[in-house]
């Protein structure tokens, strides 16, 4: 029998977001929410208002498994599924999806940060750069029309599987030297691996380039609604040389900070509505509890490839999608 007790650090955060987002959809006209779901005009059977929510739920739950087992941010695969298989607009979609990856950083924030393993020194250039970059990406995402955003958002789930495919990771990269920038910066730090038994003392390198790169991360993940973590953890681990651990729990400490920033302009266009985002968020958070039950016992290899299946199928849909073939 599972049972599961979350900590008022995961507890507050996360009532507070749904609070909000509660809050917010009371001025989303009427028409809004209807043009949300709007079905297809010939369709002879019209699901009810209630049933898009509900399914929504039960899919998002599975998401939320599959992305702790799989190693991904549950946003990566919500926004293309969601954004594919559901008659919900894009503007919409996205917007739902920055409040889910927003919703797990904020209840993942505190305890990465109190463990140790989460550098705000190493977070807060970057994620600076990153949030500025993500309000540029969603403006420019919201006004440009929905298949071209489309187009765009199947391409880059396709480059999104490639990378998962190709990437490698390194727990302990190889960093001689500190750069100039870090070390001016004092981006460093120690931290106690329980798995190895040891303290572990890390420093970074490239940090102009890892910088410039961050711009292009919160570029795309405000103009796709996407939580960047895919893209956070090589740039960090591969490029900067920071420790994996240090660098998977500093990324989701970032996408509290980043995405919120994106969430905000989505938020003030109206683009972010209740019925979509409230099971969205209490699905993949559930989801998210089960998946972390069941991580002990299954294979990563299997259900990575289930993953980079699922945004293959997801990733090409969008793109047909934007393109005019398979609408």
């Amino acid at each position: 029998m599972l049972r599961f007790r979350l900590p008022p650090s995961v507890l507050i955060p996360l009532f507070l977001l749904l609070a909000g987002i509660l809050i917010a959809g009371d001025g989303v006209a009427a028409e809004e929410v209807a043009a949300a779901t709007a079905p297809p005009v010939d369709q002879g059977w019209v699901m009810p208002w209630w049933g898009w929510p509900l399914v929504l739920f039960v899919v998002t739950f599975l998401l939320g498994i599959v992305a702790v087992l799989g190693g991904v941010g549950g946003g990566v695969l919500f926004v293309p599924i969601v954004g594919g298989f559901f008659p919900f607009h894009l503007d919409f979609v996205r917007g739902a999806g920055l409040m889910v990856a927003l919703a797990g950083a904020l209840a993942a924030g505190p305890g990465l940060l109190n463990s140790g393993m989460a550098s705000l020194r190493l977070a807060l250039p970057l994620a600076v750069i990153a949030s500025a970059s993500a309000i540029v990406g969603a403006m420019v995402g919201l006004a440009l029309p929905a298949n071209v955003v489309q187009t765009a958002l199947g391409a880059t789930i396709l480059g999104i599987v490639v990378l998962m495919w190709l990437a490698k990771k390194s727990e302990y990269p190889d960093v001689p030297k500190a750069c100039a920038l870090s070390t001016a910066l004092r981006i460093n730090g120690i931290y106690h691996d329980a798995a190895a038994n040891k303290e572990i003392d890390w420093k970074v390198h490239r940090t102009p380039l890892g910088l410039g790169m961050f711009t292009l991360i919160g570029l795309m993940a405000g103009m796709f609604g996407l939580g960047a973590g895919w893209a956070n953890v090589p740039v960090l681990n591969l490029l900067m040389g920071a420790p994996l651990k240090v660098s998977v729990s500093t990324s989701k400490f970032m996408l509290s900070i980043v995405d919120t920033s994106a969430a905000w302009v989505y938020l003030n266009q109206g683009a972010v509505l209740a019925m979509i985002t409230v099971p969205s968020i209490i699905g993949i958070m559930l989801g998210s509890l089960v998946g972390v039950r069941l991580l002990k016992k299954t294979k990563a290899s299997m259900v990575r490839k289930i993953v980079i299946g699922m945004l293959l199928l997801a990733g090409s849909r969008a793109l047909l999608k934007g393109l005019g073939i398979w609408s």
